[in-house]
């Protein structure tokens, strides 16, 4: 009897710390992250009865199931699914437009907020009761999930929708740093007077929308939030899913807030190569630097790199410890610094019309300022010190909308 006793409570001790996906339900480990997906005893019963449509990609995950089907499967009635930037599945190239289509997994339909339209108009939402919001965020001002958030907001508070996020981790959680975005300069890849870095999840962003006014007309979404568990902005976050096409690795994504800026250079900055935004380099540094690489079209990623099939010469960042960001909870500028010193045509280092695969620098940046001080020898102390107060003031006023430590 006593053997009998010790085995049910190993057994009890075993199964309770664990996510059990055969009967959607989810055991707490101490320590472990916990989505707001990996949650549904908090959302399913809420979501009984009601006609849902979800916004979502690939990374809208409940551990290997995406949450549509899981959904599915436990009776939920989601009857459509709106696409961001890459698509509903994820597989189209960065700054493509997407058209609607038909799940062909689900059968469900898939209207894209990334070709003819960036919010779901009336039509589209008079038949859902509620709508999901989970896709995975990097925490980067230029990267456009919160463009799209902040539009289905929009179309919620407008036609009187409650928006419900179930929310997951910023990688990138620990970093607030950057300019704020100069409002003038207002694009595609920057619509908030926030740094590049912005520090905070999306549902706490999705607060900051709500209590900074950022809606047309003050106008505030509804919102019900599934929080994170055991999760701190400092904490590691490795991603379970890439979160596009061109942040493929962990790597990748832990540099992108300081590496993304030599999208504004002509610099080949790893498109056409399977590590984006962790090698850089141009045919015109030959002799400067050892390391080389030959972009190429990779269906998917990038069809037509800048410098495609020819060498690169440059810097390699794959095995970079990106700890030594962590440590600094700053971007690193210096490889900027060091690139635009090392390029021989400085004239054309900030050229965006050699090639569409350029962007525009002070956009991406946010400020007019920026590449000035980089053509000016700037240090990094004069760059960073031109941010200030907005900076500060942006570090306070973000503390208002906090869900985490």
């Amino acid at each position: 009897m006593k053997l009998f006793y010790l085995v049910a409570i190993l057994l009890v001790s075993c199964v309770s710390g664990h996510w059990s996906a055969a009967f959607g339900q989810t055991r707490v480990e101490t320590g472990k992250i916990i989505t707001g997906a990996e949650q549904p005893d908090e959302y399913l019963s809420y979501l009984k009865g009601k006609r849902v449509g979800i916004l979502a990609n690939q990374t809208t995950v409940v551990g290997d199931q995406h949450l549509v089907d899981f959904l599915l499967s436990k009776g939920i009635n989601v009857i459509k699914a709106f696409g961001p930037e890459h698509g509903f599945r994820g597989n189209a190239s960065a700054g493509v437009k997407v058209a609607d289509e038909k799940d062909s997994a689900t059968g469900i339909k898939i209207i894209s907020l990334y070709g003819a339209k960036r919010k779901p108009t009336q039509e589209d939402m008079s038949d859902i009761d509620v709508m999901i919001y989970d896709v995975q965020d990097v925490g980067c001002r230029f990267y456009t999930n919160i463009n799209t958030l902040r539009d289905l907001m929009e179309a919620a508070a407008e036609f009187k929708k409650e928006l419900l996020i179930l929310d997951r981790p910023n990688p990138n959680g620990y970093l607030v740093d950057g300019p704020i975005l100069d409002m003038s300069l207002t694009s595609g890849i920057g619509q908030f007077p926030v740094p590049i870095a912005h520090g905070m999840t999306i549902a706490e962003f999705a607060q900051m929308i709500n209590g900074e006014g950022w809606l047309p007309e003050k106008a505030v979404c509804p919102l019900k939030i599934i929080k994170v568990r055991n999760y701190r902005h400092d904490m590691e976050y490795v991603l379970p899913v890439k979160p596009s096409p061109n942040l493929n690795t962990q790597q990748s994504v832990e540099l992108y807030p300081s590496t993304c800026l030599f999208e504004g250079t002509k610099l080949n900055h790893g498109r056409g190569t399977y590590s984006p935004f962790a090698v850089f380099g141009s045919p015109l540094l030959k002799g400067i630097y050892a390391f080389s690489y030959t972009p190429a079209g990779i269906p998917g990623m990038s069809e037509t790199p800048l410098y495609m099939n020819e060498v690169c010469y440059g810097l390699d960042l794959r095995n970079y410890d990106t700890k030594q960001l962590r440590k600094s909870k700053k971007l690193n500028l210096k490889w900027m610094m060091e690139l635009y010193r090392a390029y021989p045509e400085k004239e054309k280092f900030f050229d965006k019309s050699f090639s569409k695969e350029i962007n525009d620098i002070d956009k991406l940046a946010g400020t007019r300022d920026f590449k000035e001080q980089i053509i000016a020898g700037k240090t990094e102390a004069e760059i960073r010190k031109s941010w200030e107060p907005g900076l500060s003031n942006y570090k306070q006023m973000r503390k208002k909308y906090l869900l985490y430590k």
